[in-house]
C-alpha cells in the first residue's frame, strides 16, 4: 500500500466532534445562536438553476468586506473559511526545519498544519493566570522564526492582546510572517487593522462564521500586504469558495445591523452569565470573544455529561495545558444562558 510522506504518517489530525449536535443547545463551538440575516436566506433561495451549474464568480464580495474594515480592496483575499487561509499560509511559507512560533493552548489546527510541513514547533505556554507570555515571545522572535501565529483573542483562553502590542512585535521581527487570527474581532472591536497594513510581514485573518452566522458556508478572509496575498493565492485552488458562500457573504455584508444587534445581545448575555458564575462561586475566565472558560467545582467530565443529558453541549478542555479541568462555554442569547445556568447549577449541586 502506498505511504504518505513521513510527516503525514506521523500526524494526529485535528478532528472536531461535529455529529449529532443540531438538536441540542450548541454552546461548544462558538457558533451564532440566531443564524444569519434573513437577507442571506432570501439571497440563496433566489439563486436561479443555472447558478448551480456554473463555476462561481467572486465580483462584489471583496469590495464590501474591505469597506467594512476600512482597508483597500487589494489588501483582501477571500478563502473557503479561515481554515483554508491558515493552510495556505503553511503551504506557502512553511518549510521543513523552519520554526513555527505559537502559544499553548491555542487553536488546535495550527499544529497539524505545521507538522505537515516538517516545521519545528516552538509553543510557549500561557501563564497560570492566562496572561499572554509577552516577554518570552519577544525573546523567541529574536531568532527570526519563519511563522508566528497570534490568536487574538486566543481560542480557547480568551486572552486579548492590545493590537498596538502585536504591531510592535511584528515591527521588531521583519523576517517573520506574523499571522493574527482575529476571528472574534466583531465581539472585541480590537483589530491590528488598518495599522498593520503599514508592515509587509503581517496578515490578519477574519471570518463571517461567528457574528454573521455563516459557519456552515465557510467564508473567511486574509488581509495584508499584496505580495503575501499573492503567495497565498498561488497555493489555493481557483474555485475553492462555492457560490452559496459568495452570495451569502454579499448579503450578510449588506446587513451589518444584523451582526451589530447580535454582538450587542451576546455582550449583554455574557455580562449576565459572568454575574451568575460569580454568584455560584465558580471559577471562570472571561476575556475577549463570544466564549469564556469555566472550571466546574466537581468532576469536569461528569458535569459535561450531565449538561449533555440536559440537551446542552459545552467543550471540555480536559488534558489541555494550563486549562485542564475547565470547559469552554459559548455565549449565546440571554435565554440560552439562562437555560445553561439552570442546568449547570443542578449539575454541580
Amino acid at each position: 500500500m502506498p505511504r504518505a510522506k513521513p510527516e503525514v504518517e506521523a500526524l494526529t489530525p485535528y478532528i472536531a466532534p461535529l455529529e449529532g449536535r443540531r438538536a441540542l443547545l450548541r454552546l461548544d463551538f462558538n457558533e451564532s445562536m440566531v443564524g444569519p440575516s434573513p437577507k442571506v436566506v432570501d439571497a440563496i433561495r433566489g439563486l436561479p438553476p443555472e447558478a448551480y451549474a456554473t463555476y462561481p464568480e467572486y465580483a462584489g464580495l471583496t469590495d464590501p468586506f474591505a469597506a467594512s474594515l476600512g482597508v483597500p480592496a487589494d489588501r483582501v483575499e477571500p478563502f473557503n473559511g479561515v481554515d483554508a487561509a491558515i493552510r495556505a499560509v503553511f503551504d506557502a511559507y512553511g518549510e521543513r526545519g523552519a520554526t513555527f512560533l505559537t502559544t499553548v493552548p491555542t487553536f488546535g489546527y495550527y499544529e497539524p498544519c505545521a507538522q505537515q510541513q516538517g516545521m519545528v514547533i516552538d509553543a510557549v505556554p500561557y501563564a497560570d493566570d492566562l496572561g499572554y507570555p509577552l516577554d518570552e515571545l519577544g525573546k523567541r522572535l529574536e531568532a527570526a522564526p519563519r511563522l508566528f501565529f497570534v490568536c487574538n483573542p486566543n481560542n480557547p483562553t480568551g486572552t486579548l492582546l492590545p493590537p498596538a502590542t502585536i504591531v510592535a512585535l511584528a515591527r521588531g521581527a521583519p523576517d517573520t510572517l506574523v499571522v493574527v487570527d482575529e476571528l472574534y474581532v466583531a465581539f472585541t472591536g480590537r483589530s491590528v487593522l488598518p495599522a498593520a497594513l503599514e508592515l509587509p510581514n503581517v496578515i490578519a485573518l477574519h471570518s463571517l462564521s461567528k457574528a454573521a452566522g455563516l459557519a456552515a458556508l465557510r467564508l473567511g478572509f486574509a488581509v495584508g500586504h499584496p505580495t503575501v496575498l499573492d503567495r497565498l493565492r498561488r497555493v489555493t485552488g481557483p474555485y475553492d469558495i462555492n457560490m452559496f458562500a459568495v452570495v451569502a457573504g454579499r448579503a450578510a455584508l449588506a446587513d451589518a445591523d444584523h451582526m451589530r444587534r447580535y454582538v450587542a445581545e451576546v455582550a449583554a448575555a455574557k455580562a449576565w452569565t459572568i454575574a451568575e458564575l460569580q454568584r455560584l462561586g465558580v471559577r471562570h475566565f472571561a476575556g475577549g470573544g463570544n466564549y469564556l472558560l469555566v472550571w466546574p467545582p466537581r468532576d469536569c467530565g461528569r458535569v459535561v455529561q450531565a449538561l449533555r443529558e440536559a440537551g446542552i453541549l459545552v467543550r471540555s478542555m480536559a488534558g489541555k495545558p494550563v486549562i485542564d479541568g475547565s470547559v469552554r462555554l459559548t455565549v449565546g442569547t440571554r435565554p440560552d444562558m439562562e437555560r445553561f445556568v439552570t442546568a449547570f447549577a443542578g449539575a454541580i449541586g
